[in-house]
């Protein structure tokens, strides 16, 4: 008769968190590899292996069934690939678990992932590099923090890794352009805008869901005084307040976006009353206001955006019949 060898759970998860390490550590490797042009994108989905590995290590450890299945009478049917493997849980279905170890912010970091890998499946991206270096760090972060938290210090990778050195600093020139998204595919803009719109402003300023660091250039009064690159300050501190001053000013020049309807009402309010959504849709189309480069909207998820440069413009074609409209 022959005879199953059922590995134990402690051998299991600790193969799991071998290949989640090997996973995050390669992930940050190629991400720093500055002859990569590809980096993100393979970054995201290692992360994500990671980070799944990392959860089913923990449920298995805790004895939470990770499996897919469903019930048939009082037993289990477990789902199956076409090759006949068992399904496991995706790294959102871990997530959503009850018993998930991951806190809101951590996981809001994931989710926004795992739905840019879906966007970037069907097309090619560029320039999101610079773009999300922010949440690409503080997923790191994340899961350093994670893997020490659920299995103890001696599993972190803090120790592995090291800040990426440069060749080049940046100029006001060139960091004004990282802060630009023209070139980013307009179906990836979308994806970030509608994203980054739904999270309340504590949660999108969370250094959980985006690390952000600001890099001053420094002299030195004396030695030894700059032997490091970067230097830490208290939040709380005359600098610190400062920088987050000039950093609000940037956040928030974020264009606001209007719905059709409420650029009618603007129109309208602004003593154009006969001005309708009919007058509105055959504008656009006369003007071929969607088309991309013009900078008058965006498309989010499935919904258009009007930016106010296109306000403007409806304002600038009332005025100039304004008997047809008032």
């Amino acid at each position: 008769m022959a005879i199953r060898r059922v590995r134990s759970v402690g051998s299991v998860s600790n193969e799991l968190l071998k290949k989640s390490r090997e996973a995050a550590l390669a992930s940050v490797q190629i991400f720093n590899n500055p002859a990569l042009t590809f980096k993100s994108e393979i970054f995201i989905v290692l992360m994500i292996i990671s980070w799944t590995y990392l959860l089913h290590a923990h449920y298995r450890k805790t004895g939470v069934e990770y499996r897919h299945f469903r019930m048939a009478g009082k037993r289990k049917r477990f789902d199956r690939t076409a090759k006949g493997a068992i399904k496991y849980w995706e790294l959102e279905r871990c997530l959503n678990c009850q018993d998930s170890p991951v806190d809101s912010n951590a996981a809001n970091n994931l989710r926004f992932l795992i739905g840019l890998r879906h966007e970037i499946e069907h097309q090619m991206t560029t320039r999101i590099d610079e773009l999300l270096s922010a949440r690409f760090q503080a997923c790191c972060l994340n899961y350093n923090h994670q893997i020490k938290k659920l299995f103890g210090d001696e599993y972190g990778i803090d120790k592995h890794l090291s800040f990426s050195l440069q060749f080049s600093s940046l100029n006001r020139h060139q960091v004004d352009l990282l802060s630009q998204t023209q070139g980013l595919p307009e179906h990836i803009h979308a994806y970030i805008t509608a994203f980054d719109d739904a999270l309340s402003d504590e949660e999108f300023n969370d250094p959980k869901f985006s690390y952000r660091v600001f890099f001053v250039p420094k002299t030195a009064n004396r030695k030894g005084q700059a032997d490091q690159v970067i230097e830490f300050i208290r939040s709380d501190s005359e600098l610190a307040k400062g920088v987050n001053a000039q950093y609000t000013v940037i956040k928030e020049t974020e264009r606001p976006k209007y719905l059709p309807s409420e650029i009618v009402l603007k129109v309208n309010e602004a003593g154009y009353t006969r001005f309708n959504m009919t007058h509105h849709t055959n504008l656009w189309k006369l003007l071929d206001g969607k088309r991309q480069g013009l900078g008058f909207g965006a498309q989010v998820a499935n919904t258009w955006y009007w930016y106010e440069q296109w306000l403007e413009r409806v304002m600038e074609h009332c005025g100039s019949d304004p008997g047809l409209y008032r």
